[in-house]
């Protein structure tokens, strides 16, 4: 990777395959927010009707059934989350304020990290590189974004002057501390300064916001997710992008109903908000992966890429060969899905981590930030456009299956030639 202290420039991403992809390839689990999702016992998530209080009736309805509440909502939806016993949760569809009742699930992430950096003279990731985005006179001055993850180490010299601060949905743990390194590492891809140390993010001057979702063994709930979904959604007049890398299994179901998770998204997304979120690392379908299956997200799939530049020059990866499709990532087969799918380098990607250090991590949690720091890009050039904009803006920019990447090879060097049964194209947004 070359050194650099120069501003970011011209922005390219890549477009998921838009093919169908075999089932199969490398299962182990690289960082990036899959869960193995499992119900948490006695605890619920309770949608109420419109016409509903939330504070007094979500009081009302747990004293009533000696349950203990957890969280409330206002601003997503209106609801709560409370704990009580399975025989009194059955009960909470006859009360004629509740509209849904769900059973909360345990989220939570794995690490595949090459190992911890101590800091160095500035380098140029080469996930940023390959995006293009190392001399783009756009930094994405003063555009907000809210990471909802396991937290920002906000103290860490790449990161303290872009974070304003944020709120915490873990019990005990402070939203402004990081005890797993990933939310950090997240924040840097999206806006770590470009001053003389470690790396730079693909906006170096976006404004960040810890929104701690996860804890610091990486596991959380539905309900903690839904908490930060909720508090964006009350900042949503000046927090205009949100990423979240994790996930969980599930459908995107019918409409912004079938779901407390869809709806809260939904509801952060009509008042302004750009969601991005990761597609997921088990070489699967993205319908059977939540938030990823929920149309009004851009969901972002994995590329493998070694040095930083297109073409396939590069050293093969451990999950693929120099610029092809992340052997772990998940991928779409809907048109809808095919369609709103975008991808970004996310193999072994450098970037800030805990404790004033960097580390190497691969997942598709790493390509949902190069998308974020774009969609903030589009904002500052653009402002006042609506999320609906803003995903078609990226997708508009983007060039499916185009095998020189438009150009960028040399002809007949197709990166992609017999090695895999996706080619992506190359978003090329320097109008961004």
């Amino acid at each position: 990777m070359r050194r650099v202290t120069i501003v970011l420039a011209c922005l390219s991403l890549i477009l998921l395959p838009l093919l169908t992809r075999a089932e199969g390839g490398d299962l182990s689990q690289p960082d990036g927010g899959r869960l193995r999702a499992k119900k948490i016992k006695n605890q619920y998530i309770v949608m109420l009707k419109d016409d509903a209080d939330v504070d007094t009736d979500s009081d009302y309805i747990v004293k009533k059934r000696k349950g203990m509440l957890v969280f409330k909502f206002k601003h997503s939806f209106k609801g709560f989350v409370a704990t009580m016993s399975d025989q009194e949760a059955a009960t909470l569809k006859d009360d004629p304020k509740v509209a849904d009742v769900v059973q909360d699930e345990e989220m939570y992430i794995d690490a595949k990290r090459d190992g911890d950096v101590t800091a160095q003279a500035q380098i140029l990731p080469t996930g940023v590189n390959r995006v293009n985005a190392e001399s783009k006179t756009n930094k994405g001055t003063n555009v907000e974004v809210a990471i909802l993850d396991t937290g920002i180490d906000s103290g860490h010299p790449d990161l303290k002057s872009a974070v304003l601060g944020g709120i915490s949905c873990i019990k005990g743990e402070a939203a402004l501390q990081d005890g797993n390194g990933h939310g950090t590492h997240v924040a840097g891809i999206v806006g770590a300064r470009n001053n003389t140390i470690g790396g730079v993010g693909v906006g170096p001057e976006i404004r960040l916001w810890s929104v701690k979702v996860l804890n610091r063994q990486g596991s959380g709930t539905w309900s903690s997710v839904i908490c930060g979904i909720d508090w964006v959604k009350s900042q949503a007049s000046h927090i205009k992008v949100a990423n979240l890398s994790l996930g969980g299994t599930g459908s995107a179901g019918v409409d912004c109903n079938a779901s407390p998770l869809r709806k809260a998204i939904c509801n952060a997304v009509n008042a302004g908000v750009t969601f991005v979120v990761a597609a997921g690392n088990e070489s699967d379908d993205v319908k059977n992966h939540v938030p990823a299956a929920f149309p009004e997200t851009i969901a972002v799939s994995a590329l493998a890429d070694s040095n930083g530049t297109a073409c396939g020059g590069g050293a093969s990866t451990t999950y693929g060969a120099d610029d092809t499709f992340a052997t772990f990532s998940n991928f779409a087969t809907l048109p809808a899905d095919k369609a709103r799918l975008i991808g970004a380098p996310g193999v072994s990607i450098y970037s800030t981590w805990k404790n004033n250090t960097y580390s190497t991590i691969s997942g598709t949690s790493m390509a949902a930030p190069h998308v974020a720091g774009a969609a903030a890009l589009y904002i500052k050039a653009n402002p006042g456009k609506t999320p609906a904009q803003v995903k078609a803006a990226l997708l508009a920019a983007a060039e499916p299956g185009n095998v020189n990447f438009k150009t960028e090879c040399p002809t007949g060097k197709n990166s992609h030639a017999g090695t895999v049964t996706h080619p992506e194209g190359v978003l090329r947004a320097e109008g961004l």
